[in-house]
């Protein structure tokens, strides 16, 4: 029964990681006990683990709902996430090995040839690098405990990042900021690099809004 509970929950993860989920979604218990062939008590259990990381929200008359946040729940996370992410990013400037750096120069310069030939066509594509460079970031600041909070907190904003990247210029900018990342952290700066990553993930009020109401 575990073992159900922790592959719907991975499952889950992957459809909120893709877009296939998105905030204010509907999460049908009786849809996912009939997709992935299971009785009701694993689907509950990974509910009730998604809803205690703060991914589910449950209406007693609207059932699961992937979670949306207000405006000022979105800026508070944010907040959250930027120091996280800039954490790592200092982290990573401190303890990043040989085989970390060639994988960060790697999704890097992936990031900079898409953001060259495509410009800002395929954003879901691009989206994905940027996941990939995050994620390289956070594994080479050692800490696997930061890692997961990463991605917890990060889950909750994923479908306004991914949107984000469908605004013009979006896509050279972010390369362009990798890049910078990139330099900071191979050059061992760590307080310049936790600064810039911290940057880069921030929105400002005006474009949160917009993000919000683009996917309300």
């Amino acid at each position: 029964m575990a073992g159900q509970t922790d592959t719907l929950i991975a499952t889950l993860m992957t459809w909120i990681d893709t877009g296939r989920l998105n905030p204010g979604d509907a999460v049908d218990e009786t849809a996912l006990v009939a997709e992935f062939g299971v009785s009701r008590t694993p689907v509950r259990e990974a509910l009730l683990q998604l809803e205690a990381m703060g991914l589910i929200r449950r209406n007693p008359r609207k059932g699961a709902t992937l979670f949306r946040p207000t405006l000022e729940e979105f800026l508070a996370i944010l907040e959250v996430h930027a120091k996280l992410e800039g954490q790592a990013a200092g982290l990573a400037a401190r303890r990043l090995s040989v085989s970390g750096a060639v994988q960060l120069e790697d999704i890097v310069a992936r990031c900079e040839a898409h953001a060259r030939t495509k410009g800002d066509a395929d954003p879901d594509q691009y989206y994905q690098l940027n996941l990939a460079f995050h994620e390289a970031v956070a594994i080479a600041a050692g800490n696997p405990f930061l890692t997961e909070m990463i991605k917890t907190n990060a889950r909750k904003l994923l479908a306004y990042y991914r949107a984000r990247y469908r605004y013009a210029g979006a896509i050279a900018a972010s390369a362009a900021d990798h890049r910078r990342l990139l330099g900071l952290i191979t050059a061992r700066d760590s307080a310049a690099a936790e600064a810039a990553m911290q940057a880069h993930v921030q929105f400002d009020q005006v474009t949160a809004m917009d993000l919000l109401a683009a996917l309300s």
